[in-house]
């Protein structure tokens, strides 16, 4: 609520900005620009987590890592595995745009990407960026994008392997090998997960539901190889792999019914870097991003859906000074659909041209992106953005950009069956975002404060027939504040987000939103023991009932959570790690009708040669 809120931003300025280590954070990002820039210098918000990050963590899944940011909000169904949303700034979960090694992996009938599937024992960082990037990466980037990258192969070879079990009969394992070898770099990782779980819905509220636990299992590998010809041109290949069964509750169905869901989430992809002179840089990669997915019943298999992004992507970077960079480059995607249902359409291509300058004078920064796409099946879309930073003092920066974003109907809005209430006759979303920043760093320091103001319209939704149509318009304005420090031995970590995602025609707020939600992150090396804890706060959202949609909507109640992490270095190899998530127990719903966990414990031994 708000005075949580402002107490998570009070927090901000009662931490001393003048007594932190004198190392200087000069972490690199390419997801905000399409190249390498230094984080301090980006004009979008960005934020990074990096492999370090990731493992002190000791977070089971993707959604649970990025639960601690601002602007992030992530719910599931019924625990690790469940069906997972992803509101970026506000918006919907098939507007932000997921990248796997800039391969996409979401899924053409749902525009949605299945992050619950998305096992960290195969991340080596990911990057957040908010706001409208379509003039970067093209449709769904209206909340922004966020890039996953699986690990690379670095130093001399070298082998880890890791095992963990706790609450729920929950048990992982992970094995992996990768290093370099001459001009050779390879990785390979693989991983095992299962759960028993909880009952995915309440049978408090939906009486008639199984009460039996729904579990996860989940088997995942990623692998990569690359060979450097020379100081000027390399080739690499990649494939991730993520097969995942999980059980769930149909609110409607017989409660003797078992019902599982089989989700396939698959990347390959071949990149060949060349610089063919001193300033020029081209990038060629050929890349298959699936999404497969099949529900069975009782043991018998029902229809399956496939959706398939093939991409060919040719970038080329010019760097026209030391700090101004200029890259042109095109893009040509062809989606496919697979199923048993019959589809009007099964297939659409996308040809796109972008272009994008980023320059530095001195204490300003420039930024600007055009980019034209032109699909198959509804026609063109331009969208540009145009960013500028000022330096007012070598520690704080202010910044202010202005952008547009779009997003394609999906193939289960326009080109499912009639009787699903498909509308061949739909236009793509269309956006437009404005923000204004505040930011320092000085050190290990680093403080973003941002307002954004996103209008959306031609929002797709079903109508009183429930008929898809371009009827609605979104907006969602908001501030988001995210604070770092690191005073020697601690590390603290803040993010606070006050928002208001709302309707405009009929005022009420989106559904499953907070207006505020906040989380503060404490960590304390003590020798070779490292602690950390976690304090998660969410106001109160709205929702449909579970079983009395569309007619009943109710308010889901706010919820704080407390989680806590203790990592141990036996010695230079082995390490001990235990989670505690939920430390009190608390019961709340991320959506109505259905089951959190509780208190769970994680307890594991990682081995790192």
């Amino acid at each position: 609520m708000k005075q949580k809120f402002y107490l998570a931003a009070l927090l901000f300025a009662a931490i001393p900005l003048a007594q932190a280590a004198t190392e200087t954070m000069d972490e690199v990002v390419v997801t905000a620009t399409r190249s390498e820039q230094a984080l301090a210098q980006t004009l979008l918000h960005t934020t990074v987590i990096s492999q370090k990050e990731i493992q002190a963590s000791q977070a089971a899944d993707v959604p649970a890592l990025l639960k601690g940011l601002a602007g992030v909000e992530v719910y599931q169904k019924g625990g690790i595995g469940k069906q997972s949303s992803l509101f970026l700034r506000g918006t919907n979960s098939n507007q932000t745009l997921v990248l796997l090694d800039g391969v996409r992996i979401n899924s053409a009938t749902t525009g949605a990407t299945a992050i619950e599937q998305l096992m960290l024992e195969q991340i080596e960082r990911i990057e957040v960026v908010r706001g409208n990037a379509s003039s970067l990466y093209g449709s769904e980037a209206i909340g922004g994008v966020i890039q996953i990258f699986t690990k690379r192969g670095k130093g001399a070879p070298s082998f880890n392997v890791s095992a963990s079990a706790g609450s729920h009969n929950t048990q992982r394992a992970a094995a992996g090998f990768g290093g370099e070898v001459a001009s050779t770099a390879f990785n390979l990782q693989l991983s095992k997960f299962k759960t028993d779980g909880v009952s995915a819905i309440s049978t408090s509220i939906v009486p008639g539901v199984n009460p039996d636990k729904d579990g996860y299992r989940n088997n995942s590998l990623s692998a990569n190889v690359r060979h450097a010809f020379s100081d000027a041109h390399s080739l690499s290949a990649s494939v991730f792999d993520s097969n995942g069964t999980s059980q769930f509750d149909n609110a409607f169905a017989a409660s003797t019914n078992v019902s599982d869901n089989k989700s396939h989430i698959q990347k390959v992809a071949v990149v060949s870097d060349n610089r063919l002179s001193d300033n020029w840089q081209s990038k060629l990669q050929l890349s298959r991003g699936v999404d497969n997915y099949q529900d069975i019943l009782n043991g018998v298999a029902g229809a399956e859906l496939k959706s398939t992004n093939n991409l060919l992507t040719w970038q080329n970077t010019l760097h026209l000074a030391e700090s101004n960079v200029l890259i042109v480059g095109l893009e040509k995607l062809k989606q496919q659909v697979a199923s048993q249902t019959l589809y009007t359409r099964t297939e659409r291509t996308g040809d796109s041209l972008f272009a994008g300058y980023t320059g530095n004078y001195g204490v300003q920064q420039v930024q600007l992106n055009l980019r034209r796409d032109k699909y198959s099946d509804f026609g063109t879309a331009n969208t540009w953005l145009l960013g500028y930073g000022f330096d007012v003092t070598p520690a704080w920066r202010v910044t202010a950009n202005t952008s547009t974003a779009f997003k394609t109907p999906t193939f289960n809005d326009s080109h499912a069956p009639v009787s699903w209430g498909a509308n061949p006759n739909l236009k793509p979303e269309q956006s437009r975002n404005s923000e204004l920043g505040l930011h320092y760093e000085n050190n290990e320091q680093r403080l973003n404060a941002v307002y954004f103001d996103n209008r959306i319209r031609d929002l797709i939704v079903a109508d009183s027939s429930w008929v898809m149509q371009n009827l609605n318009e979104a907006r969602i304005n908001g501030l988001e504040l995210d604070y770092n420090v690191q005073f020697g031995n601690t590390g603290v970590k803040l993010a606070a987000t006050r928002q208001n995602p709302r309707d405009v025609q009929t005022g009420q707020t989106l559904l499953r939103r907070a207006k505020s939600f906040s989380s503060v992150g404490i960590n304390q090396q003590f020798g070779a023991l490292k602690m950390g804890g976690e304090w998660q706060h969410s106001g109160v959202r709205e929702d449909n009932h579970i079983t009395a949609y569309p007619t009943q909507r109710l308010e889901l109640a706010a919820y704080d959570v407390i989680n806590l992490s203790v990592n141990y270095a036996l010695d230079k190899h082995f390490d001990l790690s235990a989670r505690v998530d939920n430390l009190f127990n608390r019961d709340y719903m991320l959506a109505h009708g259905y089951n959190t966990l509780g208190r769970t414990v994680l307890v594991g031994l990682n081995y790192q040669q």
